[in-house]
């Protein structure tokens, strides 16, 4: 599909963009039916249709890449992202990423995230062409993904819930600027060059491990051992507050050397939690093949939850061949 339309209902949307896992336009293998609901069962038999395990895209100033991993019998994360040139935003490109994980103890979770990284990715990119500074942008499309998982149908259960982080890049010639925000515990990082003591964590988890670190109760390897570590203090869902967020949850950085802003659900940093460890594994390599380098080492590692990464590189030169 042409990625300047929606991957979901084809819409012209005048910037580059995707959103994974995409529409599946495969008919029933039961039945032929074409029509599924938002759970991926057939809308006349009702067979629930077997995703892709993996789905990638590369769009040049971004790449993309969500796997169910090998636990989990589904994928349950998403991942949306949008390339603006200086045209659509009338100063520099800008790239829009965000990522989603979905809480597994809630009610179709895998809706939860679809619905939060297409909303916010939308409003973000709205935004910024209508002239916003990134800080409010990135909040505009903050406060979208959290409405949009809140008007998700569920006739009973625990509400739908998710995670999100979301990633503003600016490029103006050599400087970049980088804004993120984030609800829960999905990261931003910066990745710098390979032993580069620059390569630092981006955003601040909302859990119970890092309440735990901010207490000085513990540190963080020993948070993370605890069994509550990743219970969540916040969430995008109908049962959060109307402002899930906390005071904090938007930082904006200028990056002074080459790298990439990686965006990432758990199921990535659970097994590689350090920004060292992970610019180590990165370093050299173009964005997509990184981001499929990252997803096969989680799976190494036992694969235990699905893996969502996004890359951004830094600095940027411009539209690719292959990318028209």
């Amino acid at each position: 599909m042409d990625s300047r339309h929606c991957p979901s209902c084809d819409r012209e949307l005048g910037y580059r963009y995707v959103a994974l896992p995409a529409h599946d336009p495969t008919p029933c293998a039961q039945c032929g039916g074409t029509r599924f609901d938002t759970d991926e069962r057939c809308a006349h038999c009702g067979r629930r249709r077997r995703l892709p395990d993996r789905s990638a895209a590369d769009l040049g100033a971004v790449a993309v890449l969500t796997d169910r991993g090998i636990v989990h019998g589904r994928n349950e994360d998403a991942v949306a992202a949008g390339v603006l040139d200086s045209a659509i935003t009338g100063s520099s490109t800008a790239v829009v990423i965000a990522v989603s994980d979905g809480v597994s103890t809630s009610a179709r979770p895998q809706v939860a995230s679809g619905a939060a990284v297409r909303a916010g990715v939308g409003a973000t990119a709205a935004a910024l062409a209508a002239g916003q500074p990134a800080t409010d942008a990135i909040m505009r499309g903050l406060a979208a993904a959290a409405q949009a998982v809140r008007e998700v149908d569920v006739p009973d259960g625990p509400a739908p819930s998710c995670t999100y982080v979301s990633a503003i890049v600016l490029y103006s010639g050599a400087d970049t600027e980088i804004t993120v925000a984030n609800v829960g515990d999905s990261r931003a990082y910066w990745l710098a060059e390979a032993g580069d003591e620059a390569s630092r964590r981006l955003t601040v988890d909302d859990s119970w491990a890092q309440a735990l670190v901010d207490a000085g109760a513990l540190d963080e390897r020993a948070a993370m051992a605890d069994p509550r570590a990743h219970t969540l203090i916040r969430w995008l869902g109908a049962d959060s507050p109307p402002e899930p967020w906390a005071d904090n949850c938007v930082r904006t950085m200028r990056a002074t050397g080459p790298g990439m802003l990686l965006l990432c659900s758990d199921g990535l940093w659970n097994y590689l939690p350090a920004a060292s460890a992970l610019s180590d594994k990165v370093a050299g390599a173009a964005p997509a093949a990184a981001a499929n380098a990252l997803a096969e080492f989680a799976l190494g590692c036992g694969g235990g939850d699905n893996i969502t990464v996004a890359l951004a590189p830094v600095p940027w030169r411009g539209r690719r061949d292959d990318d028209r």
